[in-house]
Formats: C-alpha cells, structure tokens, sequence
C-alpha cells in the first residue's frame, strides 16, 4: 500500500477505482466500502485509492479541536493495509479546501488530481461547501468528465447502523462488545511505556504506565477491562485500569496494565492494548487490602474470558 501525504506529488494513477472520507476507525461499513473499491479496481484493471482527510474535517468547518478520533493517521493507515488497498491519499483539510463548491471540489479536485473511472461513495455522502454537493450531482458530471458513481448502501451490524458516532459513545460508556460490532476489529490504543509511582509492584500487581502517542486518541471510559497486550512482537494476556485510583488518592487519570506472565523493564518501548470486555468499573475500596483482594478477583476473571475468547 503506498501512502501520499500531499497532493503535488500524486503519480498517474492506471485506471483509478476511489472513494473518499474521513473513515475514522475504518469500521464495518467503511470496510465493504473498500472491498467495493478493490472488486471494481480488479476489474478495470486499474488501481484502488482512499481519498482521506487530516485534521478531521470537523476541527476545521466547526473551529474546536476535542474530536476524539477512533484511529489516528498511523492507526488507520495500518487497517487500511489489511483491506488491501493499494493507495491512500492524505489531503490537508484547510479551510480554504472546505470552501471549495460542489462543481470546483469535482473538477479542481478530482478530476485534476485522479481522472476516476469510477468513484465509490458511502451512503448520503456530501461534499463541497456546505456539504451541498450530493449523489444526483456526482452523478451528472460523472457523465460530463468520464466516469461513473456507484453509492454503497447504509451497512448495519446486528441491526445496529454503523457509524463512527456511535462507536464513540459506545467506547466512551465501556460497551467493548457493541464497538467491536461496529468496528469489525479490536479496539485498540498505543503508547509508550512510562515510569508510574510503581505502587503495582509493591501490592503485587506490577503495571505498565502508558502515554498514549496522539493525544486526540479516544480512550475508552474509566474502569478495569481485560485486554491483549502486543509488546515486542508477542502477544500476552492482561488487565488494564483506566481512571485516577481513588483507593490510592489519585489525582491524574492513567492508563496502566498488568500483563500476565511478564516482568521485564520495558520502559521507553511502544506496545499496544487490545480490548475485550469491561470487567468493572473503577470505585474507591475501604482500603488497599480490600484493593488487593479485588484485584485478585479481577485476574481471574480476566483469565477466564481470555480462555474463552
């Protein structure tokens, strides 16, 4: 899959198959989008390409910057590599780009820098100032420049509409398993591990404190989760916590697990979690010991949904 970051360098694409949006998280629907693409790619001969944008439109055309996003350029570019699309564009969403008409969006746009063959939208897809743009005109001047439209309908996973939206608030109330639904893959966050007040080892339990690399990251709502740890190209079982530890007076929310089976000094290295399921909710205990007892009633039920999984 080959990735272009900006649109001065674009090569000439060999009968170009595209689609265009955000695909924040590359969920369920996005994914029968590309697959849509890569079919009709094989079939012209020609190549597959997403059209995305950065920052999310949404900071730019609403002027705040709190979108929490489901997958950061690194995040997405890596699941849409499992999709097996061969080329990504990364437009820089400036206002200037978001002010573009409907007529100039298509041909100062599309049609100068990818002369599609056909172009493949999600459902109620808009586009131009205002959002003004709509199926009905793709369509008309697909006819006026060469190519053709075809609109993939609304996608659904257990009768739920799919949409990044959605999966937020999922993510944001610890519902793992109706995210997971939508997304059609794990959830996952990645960072650096980071020196904590090491208080996990002195108890028995012996986390990883993580940074997490964008701070845009959506971080799923405070609890205790049972997880997958990918760390130096192994994958371990683990609990993670994410909240302020209010047994402890904790002031600072942080993310820290204990992996299973592992206790090597991994500071300074990335490593990415995986979520499963939310165990229980984060609460202030009587006292640490009353911590401790919970803690070992956590493992074991971690252990045993990742057995089960």
């Amino acid at each position: 899959m080959r990735v272009f970051r900006h649109l001065d360098n674009l090569p000439v694409f060999q009968n170009p198959v595209l689609t265009i949006g955000t695909f924040d998280g590359v969920h369920y629907g996005h994914q029968q989008i590309i697959q849509r693409v890569n079919q009709l790619a094989q079939q012209q001969n020609g190549e597959s390409i997403l059209i995305t944008f950065h920052p999310h439109p949404r900071t730019v055309v609403s002027d705040t910057d709190d979108i929490l996003l489901l997958s950061p350029p690194d995040e997405k570019f890596d699941l849409l590599r499992r999709c097996g699309i061969n080329n990504v564009v990364v437009v820089p969403f400036t206002r200037a780009f978001s002010e573009q008409t409907p007529l100039a969006y298509v041909e100062d746009f599309l049609v100068k820098n990818f002369t599609p063959k056909i172009v493949v939208i999600g459902y109620n897809h808009r586009f131009g100032k205002n959002r003004e743009g709509n199926l009905e005109l793709l369509i008309k001047m697909g006819k006026q420049w060469g190519f053709t439209v075809e609109e993939i309908s609304k996608q659904e996973a257990d009768q739920m509409s799919v949409s990044s939206t959605l999966i937020r608030k999922a993510l944001l109330t610890g519902d793992i398993e109706t995210a997971q639904k939508l997304l059609g893959h794990e959830y996952f966050v990645r960072g650096i591990v980071v020196k904590g007040n090491q208080l996990g080892s002195k108890i028995g339990f012996p986390t990883a404190n993580i940074a997490i690399e964008d701070p845009c990251k959506l971080i799923p709502d405070n609890g205790v989760y049972a997880v997958k740890v990918h760390l130096r190209s192994q994958t371990y079982g683990g609990m993670l916590n994410i909240g302020v530890r209010p047994t402890v007076d904790g002031q600072t929310k942080t993310i820290e697990v204990n992996i299973f089976d592992f206790s090597d000094n991994i500071y300074g290295e990335p490593i990415q979690i995986e979520f499963k399921s939310l165990i229980r909710r984060e609460h202030k205990f009587a006292s640490l010991d009353h911590l401790i007892q919970q803690l070992y009633t956590d493992k074991q039920t971690v252990l045993t949904l990742l057995a089960n999984n």
